[in-house]
């Protein structure tokens, strides 16, 4: 981290974009700094910050791919628009013959949002279903919760392609010391997901990713017990019985204050469809 911003870290994240110091912003477009919440994030200059990230690990960010890409930006949603930059750097990353020195590079980059496009990479790798859990951990464990957030969104697409199989695979993660860790397993699984698609499977038949839920149902971790309330909340949107049944049992088998917490959460868009209905 330069020394130059070494005072910004500790800053509080303003209340809206137009208050954000111009120091902070110039900071966060030169890739010095990570953003510290989403005015920051939507504050970005996406096409500068990606030029000066390219330069950082060792691309020309003057190159075509690169280039064409930041052109067409506008036309693509907020989210989007980071998968297709990940992408063309990737394409970039691909042809180089220092390709491993620059993916270490953009994976331990200051920028969040860099890290988070390193995070993407996984899912352009062709890399086993094994193989792309084990690269996605470092991201998982991020100390930035936008990467983190970008890790789980990374797999997505095989909990749709194949639940089962990451399922089976995430057992262990979910026993792992580290909350990050356990909370990945939870959050890539959600039935319905945030900013990404639903599991077609896992809303059907949820009960499928109960090796996850079980070991989780009374976890020390806020961040951990919030996550398994939500995926249970998710479920009860298409199979509200099983829910309610589950949380049911999870009452009279466990009576800690943590169980307590996920369960009431859990239900909280049954009880407000409940009171509607009254």
């Amino acid at each position: 981290m330069s020394a130059v911003v070494q005072h910004l870290l500790q800053r509080r994240g303003a209340a809206r974009i137009a208050l954000i110091p111009p120091e902070v912003l110039e900071a966060l477009n030169e890739g010095l700094l990570p953003t510290v919440n989403l005015n920051e994030f939507l504050a970005l200059d996406l096409a500068r910050l990606a030029c000066n990230v390219a330069r950082d690990i060792g691309l020309d960010p003057q190159a075509e791919r690169l280039q064409d890409t930041l052109a067409m930006l506008g036309s693509f949603k907020p989210i989007r628009r980071h998968d297709h930059v990940a992408l063309a750097l990737y394409d970039l990353t691909a042809a180089h013959p220092e390709r491993d020195r620059i993916a270490h590079a953009l994976a331990t980059h200051p920028s969040d949002v860099a890290r988070s496009w390193a995070a993407q990479w996984i899912a352009c790798s062709g890399l086993s279903l094994p193989a792309k859990l084990a690269a996605v951990r470092r991201f998982a464990i991020d100390p930035h919760f936008g990467v983190r957030e970008m890790a789980w969104l990374a797999l997505r697409a095989e909990v749709v392609r194949d639940p089962d199989a990451v399922v089976a695979l995430l057992r262990d993660w979910v026993l792992d010391a580290d909350p990050n860790v356990r909370r990945f397993a939870s959050e890539l699984t959600r039935p319905h997901g945030v900013w990404c698609p639903p599991v077609p499977a896992l809303k059907a038949e949820p009960w499928r990713a109960l090796p996850l839920l079980e070991p989780l149902k009374s976890d020390p971790s806020l961040y951990v017990r919030n996550s398994v309330a939500n995926w249970l909340n998710d479920a009860s949107r298409t199979q509200p019985q099983w829910v309610e049944q589950h949380c049911a049992r999870w009452r009279r088998e466990s009576k800690t204050p943590e169980t307590a917490y996920i369960v009431r959460r859990a239900l909280r868009t049954l009880n407000k469809s409940a009171t509607q209905e009254d």
